[in-house]
């Protein structure tokens, strides 16, 4: 049983962010500071990467540990189960669907898990550079 209303419940998840969120704007913020230059949460790209590089056609997406269901992190929510596996699950196949899209396009494509920036913001902008670095070539 939920604690929240079904009002409470729709509140608190259109308060979840998709674009620009604080580990986003952290990598963006350091990629920036280290003279890298892209463009965010591109509509015209499929699955909106969170950073792309069309000249170099390459795309970073920050996955969440929770809605992206890391191997590491991921724990199924106590209630609503079937609802959450079913969400999540199908986040998961969007996901190897928007990959296989960049696949088909010739496109560089890295994902990056949420934890990986927590963990070190140093050691994951540098991942992200040397993935640009290499789709320049």
């Amino acid at each position: 049983m939920d604690r929240h209303t079904k009002e409470q419940r729709h509140k608190n998840m259109q308060a979840v962010k998709d674009k620009k969120t604080k580990l986003e704007n952290l990598v963006c913020e350091m990629l920036w500071n280290r003279n890298v230059r892209f463009r965010r949460n591109v509509t015209d790209l499929p699955g909106k990467p969170d950073i792309a590089i069309k000249k170099y056609k390459a795309v970073v997406f920050i996955d969440s540990c929770f809605w992206h269901k890391c191997p590491i992190h991921y724990k199924v929510p106590a209630t609503n189960t079937e609802f959450w596996e079913n969400k999540i699950t199908g986040n998961m196949l969007r996901d190897e669907e928007v990959n296989k899209i960049y696949q088909n396009m010739g496109w560089n494509i890295l994902r990056i898990w949420e934890h990986e920036i927590k963990d070190s913001l140093e050691v994951a902008t540098n991942k992200i550079i040397n993935f640009i670095n290499a789709a320049k070539n």
